[in-house]
């Protein structure tokens, strides 16, 4: 695929033999950046741990000190005595068998999806929709729980979930290009110290392996993962 004269402008910039600083490769990141529109800044970060293995499948929450620049749709599933709590926090959709009935006919135009524990059995069903799109509501995530207003306010206020997939890799979006650097440099600290802190007991070796850092349609930034592991 020919590259177009923006990205290999950018491509140039980045030099592929080196690892770059945090605060380094946040200020580059905007430099390189190709897009037209205010691209989403990702984290890509390869651990030293066997996803197969139940004890070393590591996700977890982290809140964005700055938030992610994206705002987040939230599909509160809950009885009607909670709905209101739900409405006033901020929740962009609320009620239970009629969006029940919308995700069963492939409707997920939300980005995070909270429940009550009452509710579940009822959405259980709904996992082979929601599962590969990561919505399924999880205890673990903080997205199942009876305090649905705390809920939608930590995810209004930057609180992302992120998990290591198949391959043994988090991608995360942890803010947008129109960020000054620091704002993305310290996003990327706070959720780069979530996964050094989740890291399982059972995993041997080397456990942050490598990051790298990038804007959409834009060359990876190599980090130096030295600095970064503790």
């Amino acid at each position: 695929m020919s590259l177009t004269k923006k990205r290999k402008a950018a491509e140039a910039k980045v030099d592929k033999n080196k690892v770059y600083s945090l605060k380094d490769a946040s200020a580059l990141v905007k430099e390189i950046n190709c897009t037209k529109f205010d691209s989403s800044v990702d984290l890509h970060i390869r651990l030293g741990v066997d996803p197969k293995k139940a004890d070393q499948q590591v996700r977890g929450t982290v809140t964005l000190p700055h938030g992610t620049g994206k705002t987040k749709k939230v599909l509160v599933l809950c009885t009607p005595d909670k709905e209101a709590a739900a409405k006033e926090a901020g929740a962009d959709y609320v009620g239970l068998d009629e969006f029940i009935t919308k995700i069963e006919s492939g409707w997920v135009d939300v980005d995070v999806i909270v429940a009550t524990p009452s509710v579940m059995p009822k959405i259980g069903k709904l996992g082979k929709v929601l599962g590969p799109r990561n919505l399924m509501p999880n205890p673990k995530t903080g997205t199942v729980t009876n305090d649905v207003a705390a809920a939608v306010n930590e995810v209004k206020g930057g609180k992302i979930a992120f998990k290591v997939d198949k391959t043994g890799i988090v991608h995360a979006s942890i803010g947008r290009v129109s960020f000054t650097a620091e704002k993305i440099a310290e996003n990327s600290t706070e959720l780069i110290n979530a996964i050094n802190k989740l890291k399982p007991s059972s995993a041997k070796g080397i456990y942050l392996k490598g990051v790298s850092m990038a804007s959409s349609m834009s060359p990876g930034i190599a980090l130096d993962v030295k600095t970064l592991a503790n």
